[in-house]
C-alpha cells in the first residue's frame, strides 16, 4: 500500500467531521472556554439608573451657574445605598461612586470641586456642566439586547458581562468525548513495577493532555494486553460511552502482534486509510465505527504526539466547534539539512530569536521517535517537506511550535 500524502490524510479526516451542536447548561464557572451556543440576551438594564461615575455631590447645575455657588448638603448616598427622598432648589446630595443619582440632580460635582462650608454647606470651586460624571441608566445594555452571539468562544471578558446580565448558567456545545484506549503486553502504568521486558505507559498522558486543551472530554480506557477479546471489551466500553473519537496508541499495524486494527475491523471499522508519508508517525491508522471516528496512533511516544498534534487536534477542534490552532510559524534553520527522503519530516528543535527577531530552530542532532526527553526539551518541529533537498544553515524554514514561543 502506498504511503498517504499527510496533505491528503488530513483533509479526508476532517471532511468528515461534523460539529456537534448538542447543547448543555453549564454553571459560569465551569463556562469559560467553551462555545456559546446559543445569543445570548440581558435579563435586566446596566446600570439600572444614573449612577454617579465619581465621589462628589449631585445637585441640578442651574442651582450653581457660576463658581462660586452655595448649596445646602442635605443627605448622602452610597452604592446600594439611594438618597432617600427629592433634592430641592439649592440642595446637593454627598454621594459616592456607583450610587443613584437622586431625583432632582443632573450632574456631579466632583469632590475636589468642592468648597466644604460650616452648616452642612458647600461651596463650588470650578464650573459645574449639566450631565457631567453620570453614567445613564442602560448605557451598557438593556433588558432584552443581545450582547453575546452563539459561536463565541467564552473567555474571561465574556464571562464577566455574562454575569452582569444576571445570567447564573451559560449554554454551551457539548465537549467532544474522546475515549483512549493504550495496547501492548509491555506497558504498565506509572507507579507499576515493570518486568525486565517492559516498560512505562506514557503516551495516553500526552495525549490525554492535548485532548483537554483542545476542548474535550478524556475516557482513559487504560491499558488493553494484546488479546482480542480485552481490545473488544475496550471498544465496547468507548461506544457504551457514545465517544465521538477512539484515539489507540500502538497496534495499529499488521504484525502478528499488532492487533488493534483487525479488532476493530471484526467489530465494524470501515477503515478509511493508514500508512501516511510523515516521519515520525508512518503507521496512522484512520477509520469510523458508526458515529465514531478512529484513529491509530503510533505506539512510539514521539510518533505519538506529533500526530496528536497534526491528526487528533485538528478533528477535535472542528467537532468541538473551535477554531483552527495555528501552530506553523517562518523560521530560520541553525543548521544545514541533509536532503529528504519521500516523507514529510518533523525535526525536534530548540527555538532563539536571531538579532533581527527571527525565529531560529536548531533541530536535534538525535531523532529517534522513541527518544521522549529531547520532544520534551524541544519548542518546535522543523517541517522538511518530502523530497526536499539540502537545506543550508541560515535558510528559512517552516516550523510548527509544540508550544508558545515568545
Amino acid at each position: 500500500m502506498a504511503l498517504l500524502p499527510l496533505s491528503d490524510a488530513k483533509a479526508r479526516l476532517l471532511s468528515r467531521a461534523v460539529p456537534l451542536t448538542d447543547v448543555e447548561h453549564v454553571p459560569l464557572g465551569e463556562a469559560a472556554g467553551r462555545i456559546l451556543a446559543s445569543d445570548i440576551a440581558a435579563n435586566l438594564t446596566q446600570p439600572p439608573f444614573d449612577a454617579s461615575a465619581m465621589d462628589g455631590y449631585a445637585l441640578a447645575a442651574a442651582d450653581a451657574p457660576e463658581v462660586g455657588s452655595e448649596l445646602d448638603v442635605v443627605g448622602s448616598a452610597a452604592a446600594g445605598h439611594a438618597f432617600d427622598g427629592r433634592l430641592e432648589r439649592g440642595q446637593a446630595v454627598r454621594i459616592f461612586t456607583g450610587a443613584p443619582v437622586p431625583e432632582g440632580a443632573d450632574t456631579i460635582l466632583i469632590q475636589e470641586d468642592a468648597e466644604r462650608l460650616d452648616g452642612d454647606r458647600i461651596r463650588t470651586t470650578f464650573a459645574v456642566t449639566r450631565g457631567r460624571h453620570i453614567r445613564p441608566r442602560g448605557q451598557d445594555f438593556a433588558k432584552g439586547e443581545i450582547v453575546l452571539k452563539a459561536g463565541t468562544l467564552i473567555d474571561f471578558s465574556h464571562l464577566t458581562v455574562a454575569a452582569a446580565m444576571n445570567h447564573p448558567t451559560l449554554p454551551v456545545l457539548r465537549r467532544p468525548k474522546v475515549a483512549i484506549l493504550a495496547t501492548g503486553d509491555e506497558l504498565v502504568q506509572p507507579g507499576g513495577n515493570p518486568a525486565p521486558d517492559q516498560i512505562i505507559a506514557s503516551n495516553t498522558f500526552g495525549v490525554a493532555a492535548l485532548v483537554r486543551d483542545n476542548g474535550g472530554e478524556v475516557l482513559d480506557l487504560g491499558v488493553a494486553p494484546d488479546r482480542v477479546d480485552a481490545i473488544e471489551a475496550a471498544i465496547k466500553r468507548a461506544r457504551d460511552a457514545h465517544a465521538d473519537i477512539l484515539v489507540t496508541l500502538g497496534g495499529a499495524s499488521v504484525g502478528d502482534h499488532d492487533l488493534v486494527q483487525s479488532t476493530l475491523k471484526s467489530v465494524g471499522m470501515e477503515l478509511d486509510f493508514w500508512r501516511i508519508a510523515m516521519r515520525p508517525g508512518k503507521p496512522l491508522m484512520v477509520g469510523s465505527l458508526g458515529d465514531m471516528h478512529v484513529l491509530g496512533l503510533p505506539g512510539n511516544p514521539v510518533a505519538s504526539m506529533v500526530t496528536g498534534m497534526l491528526f487528533v487536534e485538528p478533528l477535535l477542534r472542528r467537532l468541538a466547534g473551535l477554531p483552527e490552532r495555528r501552530r506553523e510559524v517562518d523560521g530560520i534553520t541553525a543548521r544545514t539539512l541533509a536532503p529528504n527522503d519521500q516523507r514529510q519530516d518533523y525535526l525536534r528543535s530548540r527555538i532563539t530569536r536571531d538579532t533581527d527577531g527571527n525565529l531560529v530552530a536548531d533541530a536535534n542532532a538525535k531523532q529517534d521517535s522513541s527518544m521522549m526527553k529531547i520532544f520534551a526539551h524541544a519548542d518546535g518541529l522543523i517541517v522538511r517537506a518530502p523530497h526536499a533537498p539540502e537545506l543550508a544553515a541560515g535558510s528559512p524554514c517552516k516550523i510548527l511550535l509544540i508550544r508558545p514561543f515568545d
